[in-house]
C-alpha cells in the first residue's frame, strides 16, 4: 500500500508546481496535461518490461549494474539513494503543507515542529519493526481515491456548461501568447513548466524496487500495481491541472493548490467545510504513508550495494521483517537534515528529487534500449520495445538537463554534489574492501588446498565423535541469522562439533575500520554461546605496511 501511495501521493505536488510555473499564461495547462499523461504512461510501460527483464528487483542499481556496468550502477544506486532520502523529506513536507492549508493561519509557524515530529515517528516505528498493514491503510488510501476522484469528476461536471467559452479562452491565449512570447518563448516556457513537474513521475521506480515484498507471483503482482498506479496517477495529475485551469485556480499563501481548489468546490455546499476538510486531512495522511517507501526501500539499495562492496557491508543484513536499523537510521537522520536545509519548501524539495529520480529512469531506460538493441535477433517485436524505451530515455533526458539548469542555483546544485559525493565515498569503500580482499586471499594461500591429496578429509563415521568436518550453505536476507540456523543444525547432526570463524584485525585500527566490518564472527559467537556451543575466532591481522606493499 505505502508503494501505491508514494506513486499517487505524487499528484499533490507534481501538477500544482508545473501549473505554477505557467503563471499568467495558463492556456498551456491543456497541453501539458496530456503530455504529463503521455509521459506516465510512457514510463510505466518501459518499467513493465523492466520488471519482467528483472523478476527479482533491484530497482535501477541492479538495472545499471546489470545492463551499463558497475560505474554506471553506483552511479545509479547513489541517486537512488538521495531520492529516497528526499522520498521521506517531501512526501512528509507535502504533508504539512496540506494539513496546515485547513488550519487557522495563526498555527503556520508549527508546521516544521509537525513535519519533524511525523519523520521522528516514521524512524521510531520503522526501527521497532512495525511494517504497514495493508488492513490498516485501506480506508486512507480509499479515502484519498473517492474524495479526488470526486473533486476532479465533480469539479469537471460543475464547469461543464464552461468548457466551450474555456476552450475559446484556451485558444485566445495561444494567439496572445504567440504574439508576446513567440512561438520559441512559449516552447520554452512549456517544456520548463514540464520539467518542474517531474516530481508527478517519482514514485513509479518504487514499484521494481519493492519486489522483493510482493505476494506470488510477484512479477505479476508487479506489473498489476504498475497499471493501477499509472492509470490512476494519469487520471489524477491531469484532472488537477485541467480542474486548476476551469476553476481559476491562484496560488494563495499558506494554501496548496488543492486546497484553493476543494475550498472553491465546497464553498456552497451543505457541509462544505467537512467534506473539505476530509479530503486534505486524507491526502495529508497519504503523503505521510507515502514517505514510508523511503523506509521501505531505501535500505534495499543500501543492501544491494553493500553486498557489491559499494557500501559498508553491516547495511546488507536485512532482516526478514525488514527491520534494517543501521539502513532506516541514516535515511531518516538525512531526512532530517533535508528537511531542516529547505525549511519544508516543498518547490525546493520537488526539483532536488526530480534530478536523481530522472538520473535513474534515464540509466534504466538507455540500458534497456541497449540491452534490446543487442538481442534484436533473439527478441520477438524488438522494433516496438526499442522505440518504447528509446521515447521514454529521450523523454527522462530532457526533463533531467531542463532540471538542472533552469533550478542550478535553486537546489540543483546541492541534489549534484550529495549525489556526487555519495559516489565519491562508495569508490573509496570499495577501495578498501578490496585491499582487505586481497590481502586475506594472500594469509591463507597456504590453506586453499588443504582438502585436497593427502588432506583430505576423513570420512565421518561417528557423529559423536569430538570433531567433525563439514559444510553447509544458505542463501537469506540476514547473514548472521542464516549462520545461527546452519550451526543450529550441525549441532544436532554433530552434537560435539566446535566452529571456527575469522575476523578482520587491524595493527592501527581507525573509527572508520570498526564501521566498515560489521564483526559477524563476534555476533554469531555470542549467539552461539546462548545455545552452549564453542566457537573460536581466529585473527586475521592486516597492517599499513601490506596496504603500502598492496
Amino acid at each position: 500500500m505505502g508503494l501505491g501511495a508514494d506513486g499517487l501521493s505524487s499528484s499533490a505536488y507534481g501538477p500544482e508546481e508545473a501549473f505554477k510555473t505557467l503563471g499568467a499564461h495558463k492556456y498551456l495547462a491543456i497541453g501539458l496535461a496530456a503530455l504529463m499523461a503521455f509521459t506516465v504512461l510512457i514510463i510505466s510501460s518501459a518499467y513493465k518490461r523492466i520488471i519482467e527483464a528483472f523478476p527479482h528487483g533491484g530497482g535501477g542499481y541492479v538495472v545499471a549494474t546489470k545492463l551499463l556496468g558497475r560505474p554506471a550502477g553506483v552511479v545509479s544506486g547513489c541517486a537512488l539513494l538521495v531520492d529516497y532520502v528526499l522520498t521521506i523529506t517531501v512526501s512528509v513536507a507535502a504533508a504539512g503543507d496540506v494539513i496546515f492549508s485547513f488550519l487557522p493561519l495563526g498555527w503556520a509557524g508549527a508546521k516544521l515542529v509537525v513535519e519533524l515530529f511525523f519523520i521522528l515517528s516514521l524512524t521510531t516505528l520503522n526501527l521497532r519493526g512495525v511494517r504497514e498493514s495493508a488492513l490498516a491503510l485501506a480506508p486512507i488510501f480509499l479515502t484519498f481515491v473517492i474524495t479526488h476522484a470526486l473533486v476532479i469528476v465533480g469539479g469537471l461536471l460543475a464547469r461543464a456548461p464552461e468548457i466551450p467559452g474555456a476552450a475559446r479562452d484556451v485558444a485566445s491565449g495561444f494567439h496572445g501568447g504567440l504574439q508576446t512570447l513567440g512561438a520559441g518563448g512559449m516552447l520554452l516556457l512549456f517544456v520548463h513548466a514540464y520539467s518542474l513537474g517531474g516530481g508527478t513521475y517519482t514514485g513509479i521506480e518504487a514499484v521494481l524496487n519493492g519486489l522483493p515484498i510482493m505476494r506470488e507471483p510477484r512479477v505479476k503482482t508487479a506489473r498489476r500495481t504498475m497499471m493501477y498506479m499509472a492509470v490512476s496517477l494519469a487520471f489524477t495529475a491531469t484532472g488537477l491541472l485541467v480542474c486548476y485551469l476551469l476553476w481559476h485556480v491562484d496560488p494563495v499563501p499558506g494554501k496548496t493548490m488543492n486546497a484553493v481548489l476543494i475550498e472553491k468546490m465546497t464553498a456552497h455546499l451543505p457541509l462544505g467545510k467537512v467534506l473539505a476538510i476530509v479530503t486534505l486531512f486524507s491526502e495529508g495522511i497519504l503523503l505521510v504513508v507515502a514517505a514510508q517507501a523511503g523506509f521501505l526501500d531505501g535500505p534495499r539499495v543500501l543492501a544491494n550495494m553493500a553486498v557489491d562492496s559499494w557500501m559498508p557491508r553491516r547495511f546488507a543484513a536485512l532482516s526478514e521483517r525488514l527491520t534494517a536499523g543501521n539502513g532506516i537510521v541514516l535515511m531518516g537522520l538525512a531526512s532530517l537534515g533535508a528537511l531542516l536545509y529547505t525549511g519544508g519548501d516543498v518547490g525546493k524539495l520537488v526539483v532536488m528529487y526530480s534530478i536523481n529520480v530522472f538520473l535513474t529512469f534515464s540509466l534504466s531506460m538507455f540500458g534497456m534500449a541497449r540491452m534490446t538493441f543487442q538481442r534484436r535477433r533473439d527478441t520477438p517485436g524488438w522494433m516496438s520495445k526499442l522505440a518504447l524505451f528509446g521515447v521514454g530515455f529521450l523523454l527522462c533526458v530532457a526533463i533531467l538537463v531542463i532540471t538542472v539548469l533552469e533550478k542550478f542555483r535553486e537546489g540543483g546544485w546541492l541534489t549534484l554534489l550529495m549525489t556526487g559525493a555519495v559516489v565519491g565515498l562508495c569508490f573509496l569503500i570499495q577501495r578498501h574492501y578490496r585491499f582487505v580482499r586481497l590481502r586475506l586471499a594472500h594469509l591463507y594461500r597456504g590453506v586453499r588446498d588443504i582438502d585436497a591429496g593427502a588432506n583430505a578429509p576423513i570420512p565421518i563415521t561417528n557423529p559423536n565423535a569430538p570433531t567433525a568436518s563439514t559444510y553447509r550453505f544458505s542463501i537469506g536476507t540476514d547473514a548472521i541469522d542464516e549462520a545461527e540456523k546452519l550451526c543450529g543444525q550441525l549441532m544436532r547432526e554433530f552434537p560435539r562439533t566446535t566452529f571456527f570463524g575469522g575476523k578482520v584485525v587491524f595493527a592501527r585500527e581507525r573509527w572508520f575500520q570498526r564501521f566498515l566490518h560489521n564483526e559477524s564472527a563476534t555476533a554469531i559467537q555470542r549467539r552461539l554461546y546462548w545455545r552452549g556451543a564453542t566457537m573460536v575466532i581466529l585473527p586475521a591481522k592486516v597492517s599499513e605496511a601490506d596496504r603500502v606493499a598492496a
